[in-house]
């Protein structure tokens, strides 16, 4: 394992599900709602960036622990040792997310294009969704993300505006470190939405699921539950590869929520209505190819979350059912798995023909998010600390606290959007 760092190129290669999770959550929804987060509130929340990383790190980590300790994903032990109305219930939270998330990523992908060469969103939208079918049942997702990844470096265009911005740094450190607390509506509407991009239902099941599938894959890899002395080297493996993968992607939002601050919300922009407001943010560093730099970015990132979007909720259902499942199969040898990943999608793109602003969209799917994760993060949390499901490898003290807290923290501002 250590090999990787002597190793860079290889190191970069064998990044596993933690750090194509953390890539994946950049999606067009969490850069939207970062966006919208700088152009309402400017720097004041750029805190909940540094407040959402130890919390999203751990939940996931505790995800990727499940997969890979079980060999099963989250429906899979759901249906192992859970009521079956918990399963149910679970798989069809996880759905229903994951559809609105998948039309709504379809839909901006449409919209950053129309931007660049015209044309009616609505069929470019439609276009992205037959491209993400053919690409997940003819292609291997591992193979062609080798080659979408390259796309999200359009992101660190973001970057670009921060440097060369005129930046009140004041500012920005108190909106980093002091924390500002409002309890209307709209803050706590943001707050969830922003919660609710980082610590997304489809990540759980999508990093449970690959840890799971990996050990299959790997004739070397046994579950950790028959093969306790790969546990120590798995466990720095999970723990380094989604820290990581995290933390790339904390950093990119945090570029983001600074960047619609010093240029849309110093300049009156408020309330994001169409991506062309949003594009305008990378303007200062992309001149006459703000427009370019942002759908580079919406369609690059939205071509990686897409098929995590489909892939997940094939995954929970194939394991729900105990079908055939995984992307490493032929569809012909996964027939029912490949038809719930595809009718998912189909279902996303049609949802687009509806009069939907597809910006406010990426929005209040975050928000949902955010709503749908509290009752599956409590299941996650007693499922990690059963000894009955993890046997010797039950989750550490330190993880019991930041996940429970990554709980409760969800639970408590999306009950105090509810109650204002």
């Amino acid at each position: 394992m250590w090999k990787l760092y002597r190793y860079p190129i290889n190191f970069w290669r064998r990044l596993g599900p933690g750090f194509i999770t953390g890539a994946a959550d950049d999606d067009p929804s969490g850069i939207a709602t970062y966006s919208q987060t700088g152009a309402q509130f400017g720097y004041s929340l750029g805190w909940t960036m540094l407040f959402s990383y130890p919390l999203m790190c751990a939940i996931q980590e505790i995800s990727g622990r499940i997969g890979r300790t079980t060999s099963y994903g989250l429906a899979g032990n759901l249906r192992l040792f859970y009521p079956i109305y918990v399963l149910r219930l679970m798989v069809l939270l996880l759905l229903i997310a994951n559809v609105i998330n998948l039309s709504a990523d379809l839909g901006a992908m449409g919209a950053a294009l129309q931007l660049v060469i015209g044309g009616n969103d609505k069929i470019w939208a439609l276009m992205f969704g037959a491209l993400c079918v053919a690409l997940q049942v003819f292609t291997d997702y591992r193979r062609y993300i080798a080659v979408l990844k390259w796309l999200t470096l359009s992101l660190f265009a973001y970057v670009g505006v921060v440097i060369v911005a005129d930046m009140p740094w004041g500012e920005v450190a108190r909106g980093l470190f002091v924390p500002r607390l409002e309890f209307s509506k709209d803050y706590l509407s943001v707050i969830v939405a922003v919660f609710g991009t980082t610590i997304s239902p489809y990540l759980f099941f999508w990093q449970a699921t690959h840890e799971a599938e990996d050990v299959i894959a790997d004739p070397e890899a046994q579950p950790l539950l028959v093969a306790p002395e790969q546990a120590e080297a798995e466990v720095k493996r999970i723990r380094f590869d989604t820290w990581l993968g995290m933390g790339f992607s904390n950093l990119i939002a945090l570029f983001i929520i600074l960047t619609t601050a010093a240029t849309l919300h110093a300049n009156g922009i408020t309330d994001i209505q169409t991506a062309t407001e949003a594009a305008e943010a990378l303007r200062p560093v992309a001149g006459p190819l703000a427009f370019l730099f942002f759908a580079l970015g919406i369609i690059g990132t939205g071509m990686l979350a897409v098929p995590v979007f489909a892939a997940s909720s094939a995954y929970a259902v194939g394991e729900a059912l105990e079908w055939e499942i995984g992307l490493g199969r032929r569809p012909r040898e996964a027939r029912a798995f490949y038809t719930v990943l595809v009718s998912s999608t189909i279902i996303g793109t049609l949802m687009n023909f509806a009069h939907v602003n597809p910006i406010k969209a990426l929005f209040w799917a975050a928000v949902i998010n955010g709503v749908i994760a509290v009752p599956l993060m409590y299941v996650m949390m007693h499922m990690a600390s059963s000894s009955k499901i993890m046997g010797e490898h039950t989750i550490p003290r330190y993880l019991k606290i930041l996940g429970w807290t990554a709980t409760g923290v969800m639970t408590l501002i999306v009950a105090a959007m509810f109650a204002v």
